[in-house]
């Protein structure tokens, strides 16, 4: 998403404000935003989207199940070489509606930089 015009999903389905019980702002300016995200083992998260990427510093990693806002897997990190494992960095594209299900037996624990246009 190179532009705010070609973002075509409504502000309610941001992160902090459709999930804010995972995510939490840390800080943000007109360059960047930083958020805090925590999704305990069982836990999924309700749908919404990251409308920046960004960098996300792994804390702690766990097994999870990400969906579109339609409930079909994006991606399921049981399935092939998909462990980021802690302490690592990764780059995330924006993301639009999906939920986030953690199967796994640890927290994922995540920070992360999304830089705006």
């Amino acid at each position: 998403m190179d532009d705010n015009q070609s973002w075509s999903w409504p502000d309610s389905l941001d992160a902090l404000i459709a999930a804010p019980d995972h995510h939490k702002l840390l800080m943000e300016n007109d360059q960047v935003r930083v958020l805090n995200t925590l999704i305990r083992p069982g836990e999924t998260t309700p749908v919404h989207t990251h409308r920046w990427p960004g960098a996300l510093y792994v804390l702690s990693w766990g097994d999870f199940v990400r969906r579109d806002g339609d409930g079909n897997v994006m991606a399921d990190t049981r399935e092939g070489d998909n462990q980021a494992g802690p302490p690592t960095i990764v780059w995330l594209d924006a993301l639009p509606p999906h939920s986030l299900e953690n199967v796994g037996d640890t927290d994922i624990h995540i920070i992360s930089v999304e830089v705006k246009d």
